[in-house]
């Protein structure tokens, strides 16, 4: 327990180098410190699960080690515990640790039955991934002949979640034609097996040799590889780890490039092998001369949660009415977002600190109200952060450690001494939120929140854009279950002329309607106010504070489901409307948004990603209406559209994940964030969960001789996208980050277009080429590009390695669409030799109308396949075999081998001797 302690300091400065992620994750002498593995607060209590989460671990640490040449081992991993399990001497309370940023979440299996593990990465090749998913199921053992040993499969899922690398299997394209030859999706190409059909009827099962299909010379559809139990390759980790003889992952010398697997499509045919040799990790080590030590667990368990407001009451809090939009915004965290049961304290500041309330602990709307009135009403002198803060540390100390607790802190000033309180805050344990208001607060404000992992949010002096609303309704709880949690509805503003009138609806789904709140803020003079619940019965008794210019009205009960329609009327101001509720049923998972930037700093020409991850549970959300609202720190907005179309900054299609690239800076400073999410008739949840990034389900296993099935994994349709609709209307902060470099006006077009990653290709007719891609952008998937450059060569290398001086497509006819749209192109192959077998690849470059190039797209490839004229059909006898190795010999059962040339392949026929 004392070296995990004494690592805080540094963990601490890790996370000032402004880590991708929300991950505590670090790397000190060749050991991995900081994991954390949480368990969900639905899982039920089970001691047996903590020893299997560590006995998985242990085991994975040396061969981590092994496969990695002597690199890298697990050193400490905290293991997270709900806090609705017993207590025990052994659980202490968690310093940083939190839900958000666990870096394993071992959970229920959704649907039932499906314990496959994954990795939630939304980045590109090298980008580290998001979080690990397992479930009791897997940990127990329940699916070992399907996926291996636990620890072998943690080390799979690591490459995901540390280095970013991908599959080197492909679960919707088996096999492929090289040469003539079907070949099964392998990596290496040296592992061993055979291509075996299973068919059963009435209860028994029969296992056939594939046949080829006519068409597309391939092997007809539910034709699988089975491996050998017994191999002599030792690679890769990244096809399957559960062949007990791989011990490595593939590298340059022996990585199957041709395969149409994830990692050839992502990371541009390199190895996983080469992809681990370029990321940081690998840069600042050195293989270790001796062997490394078993690693070490601490057993954190959630405890009840401590939050003190830490706010600015300074001279400048004056401007623009910034007092009273901070009571507006403490009283939507005091009454709505801030969980019962949490223990809350209040701290203002201006060149001193005064404690306002001492920790109170929510259990009524007694408490709530108190504290509300505690809020501070006038503004004065300067402004000393360090003082709020310390002041905050001692109303923790005085019931609570500060580990795991956290500060709210906001401010709009300059703070020359920001950085004296740096060293306690690091030492502190506690986790600081920060909210930046108004274009001048101190720009060392977000090394609080670096550091310390807290959510870093900036709001600026536009009302309209309800910033300061959204950054505390974000600070909800990280732990818990997420029933608990407030969820934003709506948030909206407009700044009326005359007698205008703000109209809207708001839909309340069936998965919230609990503590459903309705909240206006307005400028001037309160407005009229009217709202009709969903059967058109109108709406009375808000509550009317007009020295801060809000009203509120709190919905008793479940709200009703459907329709909310508001209109609100005023003359010449800016109003406001924010809605938030919590889920109608601990039983039934609420629709969630969870919003954020790839990075927390963006550095011109750099762009940025936006993310919104829209989930039901674990079941993704599929064709919602996803819109991010960015604002710079003078105020222009840009208004993005978010989309989950596997293309540009999307990762992976239809995964729940809404992506987009962000190019349009216009200053230096701070950005905020926000998205707003959108259900209609045509959005619903998927049926099953994606699995296109986690270890591969084995179907079975060649075992002395014959073939050995493992139970069919859980269908998971991905045609069956309709699953169950969902009508809902979310938002969801994003945070902040601060941008630099950015030129003055007018700002340089050095945006290119974004790299195309869904380049597809298939024969048309005898000898013509179908592509279909989504077209990228002029700057990254913004726009339209000028023009398309399409390579194509018989080397799969020298396509990518000399493009420029592949053969080159006449593209004259192709005009590129606007972003995001498909791309269809159908050519004739000129000046190659195009005949039976000919295995042709092809990519694509997109060109703007500055010049600037995109990345070489993903290779696709296409193997002329020309069916042979039909033979006679000659009588044969035969009978399916069972469920054995054909090359066996059963008594009483004479094995024929028949060998004609049907197709180019090998065929087999079983005949009764």
């Amino acid at each position: 327990m004392g070296s995990f302690k004494n690592s805080v300091f540094i963990l601490v400065l890790h996370l000032l180098e402004g880590a991708l992620s929300d991950s505590l994750i670090q790397l000190n002498n060749n050991g991995y410190e900081g994991i954390v593995i949480a368990v969900d607060p639905n899982v039920p209590e089970d001691e047996t699960l903590i020893q299997q989460i560590k006995d998985m671990v242990t085991e994975a640490s040396p061969y981590l080690f092994e496969a990695t040449e002597k690199r890298f081992y697990f050193k400490n991993v905290a293991i997270l515990i709900p806090q609705n399990w017993n207590t025990k001497p052994e659980y202490v309370k968690p310093k940083l640790e939190t839900y958000k940023n666990a870096d394993v979440l071992v959970a229920e299996p959704n649907p039932t039955g499906n314990d496959g593990p994954y990795t939630e990465h939304m980045g590109r090749c090298g980008e580290k991934g998001d979080k690990i998913y397992l479930t009791p199921g897997f940990l127990a053992g329940k699916k070992l002949l399907q996926y291996g040993s636990q620890g072998r499969v943690f080390v799979h899922e690591w490459a995901h979640l540390r280095w970013g690398v991908f599959n080197e299997y492909d679960n919707d394209q088996k096999f492929y034609l090289s040469n003539r030859r079907k070949k099964p999706v392998i990596c290496p190409s040296t592992i061993t097996g055979k291509n075996v059909l299973r068919k059963c009827q009435g209860g028994s099962c029969v296992t056939q040799s594939c046949k080829s299909d006519r068409v597309t010379g391939l092997y007809e559809k539910g034709c699988e590889f089975i491996p050998n139990e017994v191999q002599t390759e030792k690679a890769s980790i990244m096809y399957s780890q559960s062949i007990r003889s791989v011990v490595e992952f593939c590298t340059e010398k022996n990585h199957n490039k041709e395969a149409p697997n994830q990692q050839n499509k992502k990371c541009n045919l390199r190895s996983t092998w080469e992809v681990i040799q370029g990321s940081e990790d690998f840069k600042k080590t050195t293989p270790m001369t001796t062997q490394p030590p078993k690693p070490t667990f601490s057993l954190l368990q959630i405890g009840q949660r401590i939050v003190c407001l830490v706010l600015d009451k300074s001279g400048s809090m004056t401007v623009g009415d910034r007092l009273k939009r901070l009571n507006q915004a403490g009283k939507l965290f005091l009454l709505q977002t801030v969980e019962q049961g949490s223990w809350v304290g209040m701290v203002t500041f201006d060149s001193a600190a005064y404690v306002k309330s001492e920790l109170v602990q929510i259990n009524s709307a007694t408490e709530r109200d108190t504290l509300t009135r505690s809020l501070p009403t006038a503004a004065s002198g300067g402004t000393s952060i360090c003082s709020g803060i310390l002041s905050a540390f001692t109303v923790i100390r005085k019931k609570y450690s500060t580990d795991g607790s956290e500060i709210v802190l906001l401010t709009d000033g300059e703070d020359s001494t920001i950085s004296s309180c740096f060293n306690e805050v690091k030492q502190s344990g506690v986790i600081i939120h920060t909210v930046a208001l108004g274009p001048s607060a101190a720009r060392e404000l977000e090394e609080l929140s670096k550091m310390t992992g807290g959510l870093q949010t900036y709001a600026s002096d536009q009302v309209q854009n309800n910033g300061l609303m959204d950054a505390f309704g974000a600070l909800s709880s990280g732990n818990g279950a997420v029933s608990q949690r407030s969820i934003q509805l709506e948030s909206r503003g407009l700044t009326l002329q005359n007698s205008q009138w703000l109209n809207g609806t708001v839909i309340v789904d069936s998965t919230v309607g609990k503590d459903t709140l309705f909240l206006i803020t307005w400028t001037t003079d309160i407005p009229q106010i009217l709202l009709w619940d969903p059967s058109g019965k109108k709406q009375d008794g808000f509550l009317v504070d007009t020295y801060i210019k809000m009203a509120y009205l709190q919905i008793p009960g479940i709200a009703k489901v459907g329709i909310w329609k508001y209109s609100l009327q005023a003359r010449s101001q800016t109003l406001t409307l924010t809605v938030t509720s919590r889920a109608s049923s601990g039983t039934l998972p609420p629709v969630t948004v969870t919003s954020k930037m790839n990075k927390d700093t963006g550095k011109f020409p750099s762009p940025m990603v936006v993310y919104a991850k829209i989930h039901q549970g674990s079941l993704p959300i599929l064709r919602a209406k996803v819109t991010a609202l960015i604002e710079s720190v003078d105020g222009k907005t840009v208004t993005l559209e978010l989309l989950d179309n596997g293309a540009g900054a999307d990762a992976t299609k239809d995964d729940g994940v809404y992506s987009r690239y962000f190019t349009a800076y216009d200053t230096n400073g701070r950005y905020s964030v926000k998205v707003w999410a959108l259900g209609g008739v045509d959005t619903a949840t998927q049926k099953g969960i994606p699995q296109q990034i986690g270890a591969m389900y084995i179907p079975g296993w060649i075992e002395n001789g014959q073939v050995k099935w493992n139970p069919p994994r859980p269908e998971i349709n991905k045609d069956d996208l309709q699953g169950k609709q969902v009508c809902f209307s979310r938002t969801s902060s994003g945070g902040s980050f601060v941008a630099s470099d950015v030129p003055k006006a007018p700002i340089p077009d050095l945006f290119p277009p974004c790299k195309i990653t869904d380049l597809k290709a298939k024969i048309q007719g005898d000898s013509l080429i179908n592509l279909t891609w989504t077209a990228p952008g002029d700057d990254y998937d913004h726009g339209r590009a000028h023009k398309y450059i399409i390579g194509i060569s018989t080397n799969i290398l020298d396509l990518r390695d000399k493009f420029n001086d592949s053969l080159q497509v006449n593209t004259t006819d192709l005009i590129p669409k606007e972003a995001n749209s498909e791309e269809v192109f159908v050519f004739k192959p000129e000046n190659i030799t195009f005949t039976n077998g000919t295995d042709l690849f092809i990519a694509v470059q997109a060109v703007d109308k500055v010049n600037l190039k995109s990345e070489i797209s993903n290779i696709a490839q296409v193997s002329l396949f020309i069916p042979p004229e039909t033979p006679p059909e000659t009588p044969s006898p035969s009978l399916p075999c069972p469920d054995i190795n054909i090359n066996s010999t059963i008594p009483g059962i004479h094995i024929l081998k028949i060998m004609w040339k049907w197709l180019g392949e090998l065929q087999l026929s079983v005949a009764l001797g």
